[in-house]
């Protein structure tokens, strides 16, 4: 499935450019050649027709593309740890251990520092 929407999305884009290069920004363009009298669409349904197909393919390459998201294959099976989870349990807290270190009173220490 994801392969399909990839491939429709390139389809799409390919066409999407094709219509916004077959465009002319000052109004000519392809519709400027249809110029003729005879001509059963005329020069502006030319043009609304392009400015219409570059819009309806531009709203379905947003939506395609919201779908590939989606329906996207997952890149890591859900039960795993992410890398970052793992360092954390391997790596030993910061705070340092004093509880295996004789404790004196403080009162002691001050009247030795202090030279009473």
């Amino acid at each position: 499935m994801h392969s399909l929407l990839v491939g429709l999305i390139i389809a799409v884009s390919l066409l999407l450019i094709l219509v916004v290069l077959v465009q002319n920004p000052k109004g000519g363009g392809l519709s400027s050649t249809f110029a003729g009298a005879n001509q059963v669409m005329g020069v502006r349904k030319t043009a609304d027709f392009f400015e219409k197909a570059s819009w309806t393919l531009a709203i379905v390459l947003v939506v395609l593309s919201f779908l590939t998201v989606a329906v996207a294959p997952s890149t890591e099976p859900a039960t795993q740890r992410s890398l970052i989870e793992s360092r954390m349990q391997e790596v030993p807290s910061s705070t340092p251990d004093f509880s295996n270190l004789p404790t004196e009173q403080p009162s002691e220490q001050l009247t030795d520092s202090v030279g009473r």
